[in-house]
Order: C-alpha cells, then structure tokens, then sequence
C-alpha cells in the first residue's frame, strides 16, 4: 500500500467570538487542511494551523512549502501497516526557505500530513489513532488507557463585565481546571484575577498565560502581586528572543514556569532542559510538527523530570480536536488538558461528530479507526478558499 495523492485545502474558519490575548486577536483561522488518499482509495484527513509568532508560518508559505516538497521522493515509500508509515514519515521533511529561521518552521505543514497519512493508514487497519502511541518505544513510561479525560476552561482578556460571566459559566460547568490570559495592555491583571477567583471555588487550578507580552526584569513584579489567588503556572512570560533569561527569573519567581511560543521543536525542548528555562512544556500538536513528534516531546519532558500539556491552537476544527483526544487519551501524567471547544468557538468544526466537550471538561476516548470522526466535505467545500493537488506515485 502506497500514497497515491495529497489533497491541501486553505479553509477559512469563522470563529463565534473575538479572541484576544498580547500576541494577538482573530476572528477567523486560516487553516491548512490535508487530504491523503492512498492506492487502494482509502483516504485521511489532516489539520493544522500556521501561525507567524510561533512557528513563523502563514497559511501562504505553507502552501509555498508544499510545492517545492518532492513527493515522489518524500513520502513515495511502503505504507502497508501504522509501523511503516511511521517510519516514513521520520523521513519526511519540510523545505526550510532559507537562513534565519527556527528548527521549527514547517512543522504546521508537517503536521497537517502526518494526521492525514495516519489516518488514512489507521482507518485501513482498522485501528484508532490512539495506538501509534503503543508503537513508540519512548512513550512505554507514560502510556495510559483512561476511560475519562478532563480538559480545562479558558477565560480570555475581555471587559470586565464579560470576564465574571465567563467565570460563572466555568464554574456552572463545574471545570476542574481554568486558564486565564494576562500582560494586554491596558487590562488589570490582579482586579481580572480577583474576579475569576471570586467567582471559582479555591478547589479550581487557576493557571496563567502572558503570551511573551513581558521582559524579562518585569517578569517578577508582574507575577507576584497574582501569586495570592494561586496560580499554578506561567505560560511563556517572555518573547522567545529572551526565553534563556528565564533561568534567573524562575529561581526567584516561586511559580512553575511552562513554555509554550519557545517549545515548538526537540530542539527547543532540549535547550529548555539544558538551560533550565522551565518546569513545563505546552506541547501543542501543530506547532510540535504532529502527533509522532508530540509524544516524543511529551516523553523527553517526563525523562528530564519536567511535566507538560497538552494545549491546542485558538480556533481548531474537530480534526485536530479528534487528534488531540486522541493524544490525551493515550498519554498519562498531562498536567493540564486543552482543546475540543468547537461548538462554543468555532462556526464550522468540519466533522459530522461533535467532539466539544461535556460537563466539567470531561470526554471520553475516540475508539473508531483513524481519527474516529468523518469529515464533512460539504462543510469543507463552503470554507476552502483553494486547492491544490500534489501526486506522490
């Protein structure tokens, strides 16, 4: 068995709400979406979501970078079992297009084909996504089997009126875990999360998310005055050009450190644990280059003694949520779970199946082959803005 055709969609996905945070705000995704069909005509569906400020992709130069891939040479081999196309797909590279840029460009459009390959090969052996878990040697410490998953509630920057409702709602859905976004310009981060953890129960992991929006010598007095309403975490505090002084700043912070815009590669990673810049990593599966590379990073966090997790891309269609369940529900030890808010953010989730999640964050595994969800192409058809094809035989 063979691949026989790529299939790149650029789909422009609406979301239900504005989504602000110091990085960025968005009303809309451009998403990449990859068809694989093979020889035999079995065919698989793949997501990703390039984003300039941390991978250093658009939707524009992931489509750039899919015309000079050599198909034939590149994916053109054995794809008869998950194993084979695994192996595969260890080989598969994304054109980098030149000097000064980092390990991880690429890794939205290595993503979006590695998802569609496996599904397409996981549909055929009639086997979930979930046991490509089983067939990484690394993964054996934190393999798991859980019956349940439970992700987290997010409170993003809005005015103040809206962030107490968005509590009230969290708290009504009884979620275990919240996050909430700070460092916008212009917003009160102590009166935000005095009103978040007025409204929670003391019982809520209340986590942080600056999204770089600091530098380095304010970290600590930006941090300190929230520490009382016990967050757990800080997300990526600082722009990546400066994540090597967080060396310091976590000796002196008292607060678990997670990266994320600076955690998108093995290489990134194995900085991070060299230079003790963090506690945990956000490994996120498109800006981590998929599924394969993302329990790989998982397994290197749990080797160094660092804990990670599992975070998702603002605005992700119930493809990549499907992986990520997929992910969560094979892999233990995740501190924190993200993902699967399609119905309440995005207006076309591209699948028939619903995979939002249920009271208190809770979702139970996908245990249908591939993906377990089945994409629908009209849906697909009324956001694609192009097309291209791409042969592999």
């Amino acid at each position: 068995m063979r691949i026989a055709e790529i299939v790149a969609h650029h789909a422009r996905i609406p979301l239900r709400k504005t989504i602000r945070h110091a990085s960025h705000t968005r009303d809309a995704n451009d998403t990449l979406i990859v068809r694989c069909r093979l020889d035999d005509g079995a065919e698989g569906f793949g997501e990703s979501l390039p984003r300039t400020y941390v991978t250093g992709e658009t939707i524009d130069s992931a489509f750039e970078s899919l015309r000079r891939i050599d198909w034939k040479e590149s994916l053109g081999g054995d794809v008869s079992d998950l194993a084979a196309a695994i192996a595969l797909l260890d080989e598969f590279r994304v054109p980098v297009p030149g000097d000064g840029v980092r390990d991880c460009f690429g890794n939205a459009v290595r993503c979006a084909v590695e998802l569609a390959v496996l599904d397409a090969v996981a549909r055929v052996e009639g086997v979930p996504l979930s046991h490509v878990t089983s067939l990484i040697p690394e993964t054996e410490p934190i393999r798991t089997r859980p019956e349940l998953v439970y992700y987290s509630g997010i409170v993003t920057t809005m005015s103040a009126f809206r962030e107490y409702v968005t509590a009230w709602k969290l708290r009504g859905m009884g979620f275990r875990q919240v996050k909430v976004k700070v460092g916008v310009d212009g917003c009160d981060d102590v009166a935000c999360l005095r009103r978040v953890r007025r409204v929670l129960k003391a019982s809520v992991d209340l986590r942080i998310d600056a999204n770089e929006a600091w530098n380095p010598d304010e970290v600590e007095a930006k941090v300190m005055p929230l520490v009382p309403f016990g967050i757990t975490s800080v997300e990526q505090p600082v722009p990546h050009e400066q994540v090597d002084r967080l060396a310091d700043v976590r000796t002196k912070l008292g607060v678990p450190i997670m990266l994320d815009e600076s955690l998108c590669s093995r290489g990134d990673a194995q900085r991070a644990i060299e230079r003790g810049t963090c506690d945990l990593f956000n490994i996120r599966l498109s800006k981590c280059g998929g599924f394969v590379p993302s329990l790989r990073l998982a397994a290197l966090a749990h080797r160094a003694g660092l804990g990670f997790q599992l975070g998702c891309q603002v605005g992700e269609t119930g493809i990549l949520s499907a992986a990520g369940r997929h992910f969560a529900c094979s892999v233990g030890g995740i501190r924190y779970l993200e993902g699967c808010y399609d119905r309440y953010l995005v207006k076309e989730r591209l699948t028939v199946e619903d995979c939002t999640f249920g009271w208190h964050g809770r979702a139970r595994p996908l245990t249908k082959p591939g993906l377990g969800v089945e994409v629908d192409r009209t849906a697909l058809a009324r956001v694609t803005r192009r097309e291209e094809r791409f042969c592999v035989e």
